[in-house]
């Protein structure tokens, strides 16, 4: 499996990517490749340089909230942190809209995850630019205000962000799970005809799901407008989940083993000298 297949590094048509991919053995190839993931961010956290940040963004059922669990299973919880971007709170909206995702950052040594992200200041609210309404920009006296250039203007906001993060050593992964209207169909089917599962549904997706086509063509001019090489999206076909499951981890994994420079500190001299001497006092204890 080359990654490469899936990064965003020049101008595409979103309609080009395929929804639907199915890897042989997925969920126990997986295995194999979280193992290694947890190895490295072990050997991460220990270094103390780098932290890394997994963004993920899709439409409503395309498997964010189970890829996190599959994919991070087996990392120690003390080295990912999740944060869920929900409606901004009356408290984040009194701050630009990078506030409280800057303070959601992993520490270096961790990884962190967002489920939904920054990019949803470029995506729900270009669908519906009322939200924009709360944020009380001065310049932003109504959604006629709000353009093409307003949104651009922002992406080229998160473009300046997230290299600013890159280059204070924040490895940056940006996934776009790519989902069939088709199979939403099937999973929202699935959410009320499961009595388990009818806790997940609710009528607002079927509101969203009408605004499909819209959502589509600012996914693809966010994917054109910021995947750059210092935090490169990557379109993921979603209708297989554990097929996109093993890709993502895939990524991480190739991504991590690409910096060589993450290694475990060495002790200090003094300390390594008297390893032996060390070792004497506990089993003579």
């Amino acid at each position: 499996m080359s990654t490469d297949n899936y990064k965003i590094s020049k101008k595409i048509a979103l309609s080009e990517f395929a929804t639907k991919e199915v890897q042989d053995a997925a969920k126990k190839k997986l295995k194999k490749v979280r193992k290694h993931i947890s190895a490295l961010q072990d050997t991460m956290y220990a270094h103390g340089k780098y932290s890394m940040l997994v963004c993920l963004q899709g439409m409503d059922t395309s498997g964010k909230d189970s890829l996190i669990r599959e994919v991070f299973k087996d990392v120690n919880a003390r080295g990912v942190v999740v944060h869920s971007f929900k409606v901004p709170t009356d408290k984040e909206l009194k701050h630009d809209f990078l506030w409280r995702h800057y303070i959601a950052l992993p520490a270096r040594g961790k990884i962190g995850v967002f489920n939904r992200t920054h990019y949803e200041n470029v995506l729900v609210t270009r669908v519906h630019p009322g939200y924009i309404l709360g944020e009380n920009i001065p310049a932003i006296k109504s959604v006629d205000d709000l353009n093409d250039a307003f949104y651009h203007e922002r992406m080229e906001h998160i473009n300046n962000f997230e290299r600013h993060l890159s280059e204070n050593g924040t490895i940056i992964l940006k996934f776009f799970l790519h989902l069939s209207k088709e199979e939403q169909a099937n999973r929202l089917l699935r959410r009320i005809n499961l009595r388990e599962k009818n806790w997940k549904f609710s009528a607002g997706d079927l509101k969203e799901r009408k605004l499909w086509d819209q959502y589509q063509t600012c996914y693809e001019d966010v994917l054109n407008r910021t995947s750059k090489k210092n935090a490169p999206w990557y379109v993921i076909p979603a209708d297989d989940k554990p097929t996109a499951r093993l890709i993502v981890a895939n990524t991480i994994l190739e991504t991590l083993q690409n910096y060589k420079d993450i290694k475990e500190p060495e002790l200090d001299e003094e300390t390594k000298s008297r390893l032996t001497e060390f070792k004497s006092l506990l089993e003579n204890e």
